[in-house]
């Protein structure tokens, strides 16, 4: 997510590192628990609730605390690799992220619970961008393509993983095993990569950290969440809301000022007013906001509504996680002889028909249909937006595009968590189905009006990425 390679094996393939398919490997293992940290999560949240006693904003924070500290602290963190180097900063997240996993499988409150999952998110922050930035170092030409898809890859496998080992976990040992498997898998990456990675120098000594721009970025976020989750309680149209995003909309636009004269900003905003980087985030937000809807709002409907364990929930998601692959490996082939349009529309027209399923007629098997036809059509979307954001920026734009991309992407599972949350709110504590219908109802709609804005923002196939 960075702009610069910060490692010394750059020179390529005459002075490639001997083991960097192993240190791929390593890194692979660890940008995976940072991504099943979303999924296997929400499996386990029924037995949280039940366990701790939590309320169902606490729920959602759960989900929405660790999606918008990491999106928001991620191109932080890549700055930070770039001023640092890579392989320390590597190593501060992987200790970060392993001692708060601990400290959250320990908790016995809420307070604990959400606090451990921030701390989880700062140390996620930090990992991901310098571990994909050493990886870029340690690879040149063909085979820094393999292995950057090899990375790539991780997203669609993370959350079928995800969705099956919550299940196993929670139906276990236990919730508190979905934190804590993280602690010796973290330990052994660390030894491991502490033996392997060769030394790392800084390239940016003179870079500045944009603390500040982090800090607008991610509270401006967090007050709009805060008020999408408080509509849950206490209603949509509120005082406390409109402060709230009142709040947002300042600090938003304090942030794009901010951005516009410090001298070493956290992203180049300007790149937002391009069309293709535009309608890539757009694209990956809605996609993101669609897929934490579908694992929240049937997390409960199975367990809470229809008394299955979490090992059953696990294996109803899985045709929905393999959807969400195969979905995103027909596009990836379609791409280039259809063009980003046409299967964009398509994508979030198959996501709405797929969310309308269930809202039309509750049943489990009809909940399992729908949401894999959605998730199919989600699928689509994470390539055809990472495509077309990434596809037309001059190569030393690519790493500050990526990190805006997958900044948006934990910004939409933030969204999308608060956002079904309230309106289902009354079936998530309650033994109602309506609230459960609400939602998928709204996601629906949302899913369609998204595919019209798509028709009208999305590049035509002539602007195709290549």
């Amino acid at each position: 997510m960075t702009t610069h390679e910060t490692d010394a094996t750059t020179a390529g393939p005459a002075t490639a590192h001997p083991r960097r398919w192993r240190i791929l490997g390593f890194l692979g293992v660890a940008q995976l628990m940072l991504i099943l940290d979303v999924t296997v999560v929400a499996i386990a949240l029924p037995q949280m609730e039940t366990d701790l006693g939590l309320s169902r904003a606490a729920l959602t924070w759960t989900v929405s605390a660790y999606t918008l500290t990491f999106g928001g602290l991620m191109l932080l963190g890549g700055r930070i690799a770039d001023l640092l180097g890579a392989k320390r900063v590597v190593f501060a997240g992987l200790l970060v992220f392993t001692t708060a996993s601990l400290v959250t499988g320990l908790a016995d409150s809420a307070g604990l619970l959400v606090g451990g999952r921030i701390a989880q998110a700062v140390g996620a922050a930090l990992l991901s961008p310098s571990a994909l930035s050493l990886v870029v170092a340690l690879f040149d030409g063909n085979e820094r393509n393999k292995a950057l898809g090899v990375w790539s890859a991780l997203g669609g496998g993370g959350a079928a993983l995800g969705v099956l080992a919550g299940g196993l976990l929670t139906a276990g040992p236990g919730w508190p095993w979905v934190f804590y498997v993280n602690v010796p898998i973290g330990l052994v990456i660390l030894a491991a990569l502490a033996r392997m990675l060769p030394r790392s120098t800084p390239v940016a000594p003179r870079a500045r950290l944009d603390v500040l721009g982090a800090l607008l970025v991610t509270g401006s976020s967090g007050a709009v969440i805060y008020a999408l989750v408080n509509a849950g309680e206490h209603g949509w149209l509120t005082a406390t809301n409109a402060w709230m995003l009142a709040l947002a909309l300042v600090g938003y636009a304090v942030f794009v000022w901010w951005q516009r004269t410090a001298r070493s900003p956290l992203m180049d905003v300007a790149l937002l007013a391009r069309r293709p980087v535009a309608t890539g985030t757009f694209l990956i937000l809605t996609a993101t906001a669609l897929m934490i809807a579908v694992f929240f709002l049937g997390t409960f409907y199975f367990q809470n509504a229809n008394g299955y364990g979490a090992l059953h929930t696990g294996l109803l998601f899985l045709p929905v996680a393999l959807a969400t692959m195969l979905g995103a490996n027909l596009t990836g082939r379609a791409l280039a002889r259809v063009g980003a349009r046409g299967l964009a529309v398509t994508g979030l027209i198959a996501a709405a028909i797929g969310m309308a399923v269930p809202a039309l007629w509750m049943h489990p098997a009809t909940v399992v249909v729908g949401v894999a036809i959605a998730a199919a059509g989600t699928g689509a979307i994470f390539v055809v937006a990472s495509a077309t954001a990434l596809g037309q920026v001059a190569p030393h734009e690519t790493g500050i595009a990526s990190g805006i991309v997958s900044t948006f992407h934990e910004f939409g599972a933030s969204l999308g968590a608060a956002v079904v949350s309230s309106i289902a709110a009354a079936s998530l504590v309650g033994d109602t189905l309506g609230g459960f219908t609400d939602a998928f109802t709204v996601a629906a709609i949302a899913a369609a009006v998204a595919a019209a804005v798509a028709a009208v923002l999305t590049p035509g196939r002539s602007s195709a990425t290549a």
